[in-house]
């Protein structure tokens, strides 16, 4: 099977990583890629936002399987192109991409489909917007409504803050999304769906602010971990159950049928589960640790789910471990990064590249916020965040930046599910 790869993030590197060791593939393309993929993967210019441009390049490559990591291009259009082209792909059309792409259709879908979620108002005019903003709080929560690479979220409970966020998205054109804040810890769980069918993959957590503590504001997560010692062992049935199911056949109701990756942010409130979010694709950086986990051949379940094969699959096989991965941003993420400085220990085991590229002189360079995601992995949380952490400490980025404490709470634990 002759694989390619839609993406240039760390994302897509793991999915590289995952592919290049299923024997079923024969060869394997990344466009654009970076630095990390061309390590294991042909490195092929395209504009991954382009459709056509997709389209003409993997059947060029003679594709077999084309994965699409990111959301923009899957909310352009490109699955549509590639499938219509006459290749297998992995990843929703359009049509069914708006589950993320827009979060208003997000709340339509998930109010047919008798979901829980946040209590939410979409607020398109500022002479409306202090009025919303006083239907909710104390702690607000202020959203782009649109694609925003997970940086358009403000949570705070300073109401000067949310309506300055507010304000500045609405001059920019951007409806507001205004929700209600769910208490409990949060988790991601990413389910492969062939438009019917569900299968889940293991839980994981994220976390999106930039510092220690929860401290700064939101970035695209600077790290994650999985599986998940302190839910529930039903967990995983319940949120397919109750959750993402509904919404599957909700979408294909609509003549939406989902078909790729479906990706359920959640939080674990003390009234149930709660839909925070969902994403139409592979989220970073759970991806790092949950495709680490999985002993499963990554292409052939992939290429199953394109092909609405799903059922005929058998049940998934896990490593018994946990997985924990710390991203290594550049100095200046999340806003403005630095780019350009020399990274050494970048080829160090368990070190995933995103906003990276090689130099003419063979030097690899930051190129983008996220520069680097490290991967631990042990026979238990604690041990898998040993090793992350003892392979972040062999890398070196001038002015970068990381959290001391991913997974920490998870290890002691500090995390519990909120009960009445």
């Amino acid at each position: 099977m002759r694989v390619l790869v839609v993406g240039s993030g760390a994302r897509e590197h793991a999915l590289v990583l995952a592919a290049s060791h299923d024997p079923a593939v024969t060869a394997i393309a990344c466009a654009p890629g970076n630095a990390g993929t061309a390590a294991h993967a042909e490195q092929l210019g395209v504009q991954a936002v382009d459709p056509a441009a997709v389209a003409a390049l993997a059947v060029d490559w003679q594709a077999d399987l084309v994965v699409i990591g990111p959301e923009v291009p899957l909310v352009a259009g490109v699955a549509d192109a590639v499938r219509k082209a006459g290749i297998a792909c992995f990843g929703p059309s359009a049509e069914a991409a708006r589950i993320e792409g827009s979060k208003a259709f997000a709340k339509d879908v998930m109010a047919a489909a008798k979901v829980p979620t946040a209590h939410s108002e979409i607020v398109d005019n500022p002479a409306h917007l202090d009025a919303a903003l006083a239907r909710f709080g104390p702690t607000w929560v202020v959203k782009d409504d649109g694609l925003a690479a997970g940086k358009g979220v403000v949570v705070t409970p300073d109401y000067d803050t949310a309506r300055a966020h507010a304000m500045t998205l609405l001059d920019g054109g951007h409806p507001v999304l205004l929700e209600s804040f769910l208490d409990g810890p949060e988790a991601s769980l990413f389910c492969l769906v062939d438009g019917r069918t569900v299968v889940p993959l293991l839980p994981a957590q994220d976390f999106k602010r930039v510092g220690d503590g929860d401290a700064g504001p939101n970035t695209g997560g600077m790290g994650a971990y999985a599986p998940l010692p302190w839910a529930s062992p039903t967990l995983v049935d319940e949120l397919v159950r109750d959750i993402v199911q509904p919404v599957v056949d909700e979408l294909a109701a609509r003549d939406a049928a989902f078909t790729g990756l479906l990706y359920a942010g959640l939080a674990l409130t003390s009234d149930g589960p709660q839909v925070i979010e969902f994403n139409c694709r592979f989220g970073d950086p759970e991806t790092q640790v949950v495709l680490a986990l999985l002993n499963t051949p990554l292409a052939g379940l992939l290429h199953a789910t394109a092909t609405g094969r799903l059922a005929e699959q058998p049940p998934l096989d896990w490593h018994p471990g946990a997985a924990v991965t710390v991203v290594i941003a550049a100095d200046g993420y999340p806003g403005v990064p630095r780019a350009g400085d020399v990274i050494t220990g970048g080829e160090t085991e368990g070190v995933l590249h995103a906003g990276t590229r090689r130099r003419e002189d063979g030097a690899v360079v930051s190129h983008g916020g996220r520069v680097l995601s490290v991967v631990g992995i042990g026979d238990d949380l604690a041990a898998a965040r040993e090793q992350a952490y003892a392979r972040v400490a062999k890398v070196h980025l001038p002015g970068s930046h990381h959290r001391t404490d991913i997974a920490l709470r998870a290890v002691e634990g500090a995390i519990a599910v909120p009960v009445r």
